[in-house]
């Protein structure tokens, strides 16, 4: 079955909703086949993470936005539809400097760091342009594709990978950079927002310390 193009936005938490749209590049059915976008409270306004919009989905997004909006993207991969929302919304984007690479205006990208509403994690060894984002307003942690909810006795969360693995990688992800990533749990994340599958309402922080000892996924 192919998926929706969009999915309005739904209400996960207090301060917290999501929608779906259709991968860009990733269209058969199954998993990846729809990403997942947030907006979440902040003291102020209105914060959107990897936001992508179709060309019919912008006025939902207008109805749920609400003072200052800030823009930020988890990963370089993720700028997708950030651009054309921070020339609607006025605002710039906020993501990793290897996002520039990916946009067709570059002078519109700023610093994680210089968003005062969330707090930027580098993870990976070497670093990844990967930043999970903290956002202690709402007390969550959104991922890019680093950690991945899933679905059944997979679940609910898993960190994935979408290269090959074979014993040599396998024991680096369950050490190196599962260790990376321990800091945020410690951070105690009542909700873990992946930007692939089902998120992680209440008990994150559990959650997410449960994924860090179990394999790999690849999908």
């Amino acid at each position: 079955m192919t998926p929706p193009a969009f999915v309005p936005p739904q209400r996960l938490a207090d301060g917290v909703w999501h929608w779906h749209a259709r991968h860009p590049e990733w269209h058969p059915a199954g998993f990846g086949s729809l990403v997942v976008s947030y907006a979440l409270a902040v003291p102020g306004g209105t914060l959107l993470v990897d936001p992508l919009v179709p060309d019919d989905g912008w006025d939902a997004i207008d109805a749920l936005v609400e003072g200052r909006v800030d823009i930020a993207i988890t990963m370089p991969y993720h700028v997708r539809s950030a651009e054309r929302a921070a020339n609607r919304y006025a605002t710039a984007v906020h993501g990793h400097p290897a996002s520039a690479k990916r946009m067709a205006q570059p002078r519109l990208l700023q610093p994680l760091e210089a968003l005062a509403c969330v707090s930027a994690h580098p993870i990976g060894r070497p670093r990844r342009h990967e930043t999970p984002l903290h956002v202690p307003a709402r007390r969550a942690v959104v991922f890019g594709d680093a950690v991945v909810g899933v679905h059944g006795g997979e679940g609910p969360l898993r960190m994935w990978t979408y290269e090959r693995l074979d014993v040599r990688r396998e024991a680096w992800y369950a050490t190196t950079f599962a260790d990376t990533l321990r800091p945020l749990v410690a951070l105690e994340p009542e909700h873990v927002l992946p930007t692939h599958g089902p998120a992680v309402i209440g008990g994150g922080a559990g959650a997410l310390a449960r994924a860090l000892d179990r394999p790999v996924w690849f999908q």
